[in-house]
C-alpha cells in the first residue's frame, strides 16, 4: 500500500500560515508597520493605493538590512527578535513569530529595497508568490522601502471576499492609529490615492492624540498616571461629559502593544462610576508597562490578546489610577441643590438655567393650569386635532428661557383650583397613587396648548385596537413616572412602556422609510454648521453620501475633513447638529464590523438610537397618548430595532402576588 501523507511544499504551507496573519488589507499595514519601528524608525510613510489592494507602499528611515538578511527575512520562522525559548518570556519588541513577511509574500508580489547606513549599496528583492524572480544590488536611501503589489492576486477567493474600499480603509486607519498611539516619537504620515489622510509630527503623546483626533480633544485630556512595584499605569482619559456612544475611541496598551481587553475596560468603566450617562464609554488611551515576564502575547498571530498572571492586580491598580486622575482634575459632577433633577433633555441637565418651582406627587399643594393665564384649556381641543409630540413649555424646560410665573393674587385665589377636577392628570395621580406606595414617584405636568409641528405625528387609534398584538388600553388616563416610563391599565393588568425605547422604534420606522423610499425630509439650517472629523469619519460620510442625503443630511466638503451642514432630518430638530453628524458616523464606524447589516438598516438603527436619548423628558397627557398610539402603529411595538423590550405587561395576578 502506498504512503499517502507528504510534507506540503513551502509555498502551500506559506498560503496556508498567510490565511491567520493577512485577513486583509489591514493586516498588512499593521505587519509592516510594527517591523519599522522594531527597526528603530524615526519616520515611516505609508502610501494606499485603492484601499490596499492594488498597492501598500511602506518606506521608512530604519538600520535597514544586508543582502543576506534581506533574503533570509521572507523566510518562515525567521526573525531577529529572539534566540532561545527563554526569549519569549522577555519580548518587548512588537514581532517575534518570523511569519509576516513570509505570509505576505505567499499572497501577494512584493518589491523590497533596503540599505544600511554604513553600506554604499543596498539590495532589491522581488518575489511573487513565494517565488524570488529578483535579487541585485541597487543605490538607495538608508531605511527600508517595501512595496505590496495585488494582494491576493494568487488567491481570488480572498480577493473578492473583501469589503469595499471605505471599510477595508476604515480597517487600515484604525491599525494605523493604534501604532501611531503607541509610538509617538516616531513621526507618521498616510496617503490615500494621492490625498493625505495624516501627516503626524513626533512629539509627546498628548500633542499625537491631539493631532490625530483633532483640537476639540485638547480640553478633555486629563493626564492619569500610577506607579507600582509589579505595573506602571499611564495615559490620558477623558472627561465624562465628553463620552460617546460608540465605543471606538478606547485604547490599551501594554509595552506599547495595542491590546483588546475587556476586563481592564470594566475597571476603567467602574472608575467612572456615577458620571457617564447611560450607554456612553469614555475616551482613554492608557499604556501599561509590566515585566514581560508576567504577561503571554504568544496566544493568537495578531498578539491583541494577552494573558496576565495576576489579572486581579492589574484591574485594581488600573482602576485606582484612573479614580484618582478623576478625582484629582476635578471631573466628578458637582451637586446643584437649586436645579430640578427632572428637567433633563438628551442628558443635558439645566441646572445653570432658572427653572420654575414644581408641583411633586407626593406634596398636596395646588397646580396652576397652563391656561390659567389666558390660554385654551387643553380639553376644550377637538379630540380629532392632531398633535404633536412636543410643545412649546417642554422645549422651553429642555434648553430655552423658562419665564417664572408671576405670583397669583390673594384675592383671586379660586381660580388657583379651577379646573382642577377636570386634569386628567390628577385623575391618573389619584387611580395609581394607592399601588405605587409611600413614595409615588408619579410626575404631573400641566396641560399646556401645544404648537403645531410635523416631528412626530399621531398614529391611528383604530390601527392600535385592530392589531391583535397590541394591548387595548382601557384608560384614556396614561401616568408618566419618573420621565422614563408610561404606565396604563388594560384588562389582563397594567401596561408599562419604556419611554425612551418607544421613540427608538417610533423613530426608527421613519428613518428606514426615508431610506427605502428616498424621501427624507431636510430641515435646513438657518446658519450653516461647521464639522471637523477624524479622517476615518471624513471617508466615511463621502462614501455614505447619497444614503446620508436621503435621510435628509446637507452637506458639502470645506477643506480637509471639514464638512458645512447645511440641512438635518426633520424628524431631529433641537439636536446639536455637529453632535449629530459626527456621532452617527462614529456609530456607524463602531457597528460596521460588529454587526452584519445592510446599510439603511445600520443607519436607520444608529440614528434612531442617537435621536432617541433627547425623549427623556416630561410628556403632558396629549403626547403620552400620542406616543402610545404611534407605538402600537409601528412595525413592531413589542421590540427596538436592537431586540430590547419596549412594553412589559404586570398581570393582576403578578400584582396580587406583590402583597403575598
Amino acid at each position: 500500500m502506498l504512503n499517502v501523507i507528504q510534507l506540503l511544499p513551502d509555498s502551500i504551507a506559506n498560503q496556508i500560515a498567510a490565511g491567520e496573519v493577512v485577513q486583509r488589507p489591514a493586516s498588512v499595514v499593521k505587519e509592516l508597520l510594527e517591523n519599522s519601528v522594531d527597526a528603530k524608525a524615526k519616520s515611516v510613510q505609508v502610501i494606499i493605493r485603492e484601499a490596499g489592494r492594488n498597492l501598500i507602499q511602506i518606506v521608512d528611515d530604519g538600520v535597514g538590512m544586508t543582502e543576506t538578511d534581506a533574503r533570509m527575512s521572507f523566510e518562515r520562522h525567521a526573525t531577529s527578535k529572539i534566540r532561545s525559548s527563554d526569549d519569549l518570556f522577555r519580548i518587548r519588541t512588537m514581532g517575534f513569530r518570523g511569519e509576516a513577511l513570509a505570509s505576505i509574500a505567499a499572497v501577494a508580489q512584493i518589491e523590497m529595497r533596503t540599505r544600511r547606513a554604513e553600506d554604499e549599496l543596498g539590495t532589491l528583492i522581488r518575489i511573487e508568490g513565494s517565488d524570488i524572480k529578483a535579487q541585485e544590488s541597487i543605490s538607495c536611501l538608508p531605511g527600508t522601502n517595501l512595496l505590496i503589489k495585488n494582494l491576493f492576486f494568487n488567491v481570488p477567493a480572498r480577493r473578492n471576499f473583501l469589503k469595499s474600499n471605505s471599510v477595508e480603509m476604515r480597517h487600515i486607519i484604525d491599525e494605523f492609529q493604534r501604532v501611531a498611539l503607541a509610538h509617538p516619537e516616531v513621526a507618521f504620515s498616510l496617503f490615500h490615492n494621492d490625498q493625505e489622510i495624516y501627516n503626524l509630527h513626533a512629539g509627546k503623546l498628548s500633542r499625537r492624540i491631539i493631532d490625530m483626533f483633532g483640537k476639540s480633544y485638547r480640553e478633555q485630556l486629563n493626564y492619569c498616571e500610577e506607579q507600582t512595584p509589579y505595573v506602571t499605569v499611564r495615559g490620558y482619559i477623558g472627561k465624562p461629559e465628553s463620552a460617546k456612544k460608540a465605543r471606538n475611541e478606547q485604547f490599551f496598551f501594554v509595552n506599547n502593544r495595542y491590546i483588546k481587553h475587556n476586563y481592564l475596560h470594566h475597571a476603567v468603566i467602574g472608575a467612572y462610576e456615577g458620571m457617564l450617562p447611560e450607554g456612553s464609554h469614555p475616551f482613554y488611551v492608557l499604556f501599561v508597562d509590566i515585566d514581560p515576564s508576567h504577561i503571554d502575547i504568544n496566544i493568537h498571530p495578531t498578539k491583541t490578546e494577552i494573558k496576565f498572571d495576576d489579572e486581579r492586580s492589574v484591574y485594581a491598580i488600573m482602576m485606582a489610577a484612573v479614580r484618582k486622575a478623576v478625582g484629582m482634575y476635578n471631573l466628578t459632577p458637582s451637586l446643584d441643590f437649586e436645579s430640578d433633577v427632572n428637567f433633563l433633555s438628551g442628558g443635558r441637565a439645566t441646572a445653570n438655567r432658572p427653572s420654575a418651582p414644581e408641583a411633586k406627587a407626593d406634596v398636596p399643594r395646588p397646580i396652576t393650569p397652563s391656561w390659567a393665564s389666558g390660554d385654551k384649556p387643553a380639553a376644550d381641543k377637538p379630540k380629532n386635532e392632531r398633535v404633536p409630540l412636543r410643545t412649546e413649555s417642554l422645549d422651553k424646560a429642555a434648553g430655552g428661557s423658562f419665564d417664572m410665573p408671576k405670583k397669583p393674587s390673594s384675592n383671586n385665589w379660586q381660580a388657583l383650583f379651577k379646573g382642577i377636577d377636570e386634569s386628567s392628570d390628577v385623575k391618573s395621580t389619584e387611580s395609581v397613587g394607592d399601588w405605587l406606595g409611600p413614595t409615588k414617584a408619579v410626575e404631573t405636568a400641566p396641560a399646556s396648548e401645544p404648537v403645531e409641528s410635523e416631528a412626530v405625528t399621531l398614529g391611528s387609534r383604530a390601527n392600535q385596537l385592530q392589531d391583535v398584538s397590541a394591548p387595548v388600553v382601557e384608560d384614556e388616563n396614561i401616568v408618566q413616572i419618573q420621565n422614563r416610563y408610561l404606565l396604563a391599565t388594560i384588562k389582563s393588568g397594567v401596561l408599562l412602556i419604556d419611554q425612551r425605547r418607544a421613540y427608538e422604534r417610533i423613530l426608527y420606522d421613519q428613518f428606514h422609510a426615508a431610506l427605502t423610499k428616498h424621501n427624507g425630509v431636510s430641515q435646513q439650517l438657518l446658519f450653516p454648521k461647521t464639522v471637523t472629523l477624524a479622517p476615518v469619519d471624513f471617508q466615511l460620510a463621502l462614501d455614505l453620501r447619497d444614503d446620508l442625503t436621503h435621510l435628509g443630511f446637507q452637506f458639502d466638503e470645506l477643506g480637509q475633513n471639514t464638512f458645512v451642514i447645511r440641512g438635518v432630518p426633520g424628524m431631529t430638530t433641537g439636536e446639536n447638529e455637529e453632535e449629530l453628524f459626527a456621532n452617527l458616523l462614529a456609530q456607524l464606524r463602531a457597528d460596521t464590523g460588529r454587526l452584519k447589516l445592510d446599510r439603511a438598516e445600520s443607519m436607520a438603527r444608529s440614528l434612531a438610537r442617537r435621536a432617541s436619548q433627547r425623549h427623556i423628558t416630561r410628556l403632558s397627557p396629549t403626547e403620552r397618548k400620542a406616543l402610545v398610539d404611534q407605538l402600537f402603529a409601528s412595525s413592531n411595538p413589542s421590540y427596538t430595532p436592537t431586540g430590547e423590550s419596549v412594553t412589559t405587561v404586570l398581570s393582576l395576578d403578578k400584582i396580587a402576588g406583590l402583597f403575598r
